[in-house]
């Protein structure tokens, strides 16, 4: 159970440092902000934004010690190996993530629970179209190393591997409810670890979207498991990224409509994205690629 021990520091580290290290990027970039408007947009953040942030950039930090301390390489061990076709992995998910959420949208939209929103200019589609590419592609690398490649895989070292991936699912889904709370008061060297607590609350509404995110951890961690590499996971992840960053942008809710089944501005946030999800789940346990661990898969 070394493994799960060294994931356990891993997280307090994380957390704890990064609400102890938020303060100081704070002051940082206030100091800072009369050098240029990209560190005056930077420092206008609210405080809650320099925790989030700070919590990520040190669970990046601590993953190559946790990895060696796992014995584990931080590249083969992360499923990144390029002989197992990155190209093909990547284009396989993306269209299965960006066709299954676009799928939840259009039924939004035509059984009348979402209508499309006031026409936007040809620049503005294009820039948002831009800035939630870079987003998908950006977040799903980041978070399939971390909670795939990482704490699955570390997982998997000391418990069988359909119960690392109920763990881990269970860790990603939650660790998106840290979402928008507010600091009253000035900030002190503490108000990260006095804020982190409050954010809790502060991200979408419990249910379905826990559940929803839950499932969708589960797709990805069984992609990696049935393929052996990241690459159908990252593609998937970064197909609901866009749908669920162009959404809101996209589609507004419709008088009369009910957010619980339609979904918010989220999208996965209502009851009809989780039967969609279902199903593909059901479609990547029967992937089958070179490198496939076999021990224990579904049939």
């Amino acid at each position: 159970m070394r493994p799960v021990r060294l994931l356990l520091i891993y997280f307090v580290l994380v957390f704890v440092g990064g609400a102890l290290l938020a303060p100081w990027l704070y002051w940082v970039a206030r100091d800072l902000a009369g050098s240029s408007p990209l560190l005056a947009k930077l420092a206008s953040n609210p405080f809650h934004r320099f925790v989030a942030r700070a919590v990520l950039g040190a669970a990046l930090a601590g993953l190559w010690p946790l990895l060696r301390s796992c014995g584990m390489s931080p590249w083969s061990d992360l499923g990144l190996k390029a002989r197992e076709r990155p190209l093909a992995g990547l284009a396989l998910g993306f269209l299965l993530g960006f066709g299954s959420l676009a799928g939840v949208a259009l039924l939004a939209v035509f059984l009348g629970g979402r209508s499309f929103a006031a026409a936007h200019s040809a620049s503005q589609i294009m820039a948002h179209v831009a800035g939630t590419a870079l987003a998908a592609i950006i977040v799903s690398f980041l978070e399939e190393i971390i909670f795939r490649g990482a704490l699955f895989g570390i997982l998997r070292k000391s418990l069988s591997w359909p119960a690392a991936l109920v763990l881990s699912s269970a860790v990603y889904a939650l660790a998106h409810f840290l979402g928008r709370a507010e600091l009253t008061g000035p900030v002190g060297w503490w108000s990260g670890l006095a804020l982190l607590p409050k954010m809790v609350h502060g991200g979408p509404p419990l249910v379905p979207a826990v559940l929803s995110l839950f499932v969708a951890g589960a797709i990805l961690a069984l992609a990696y498991q049935r393929t052996g590499a990241l690459f159908v996971s990252m593609g998937l992840h970064a197909g609901w990224i866009f749908w669920l960053k162009f959404y809101g942008f996209l589609t507004v809710k419709a008088p009369g409509g009910n957010p619980s089944l339609w979904g918010g501005d989220g999208l996965v946030d209502g009851w009809l994205a989780l039967p969609v999800l279902g199903c593909v789940f059901w479609i990547v346990s029967k992937l089958k690629m070179s490198g496939a661990r076999t021990e224990g898969q579904w049939v």
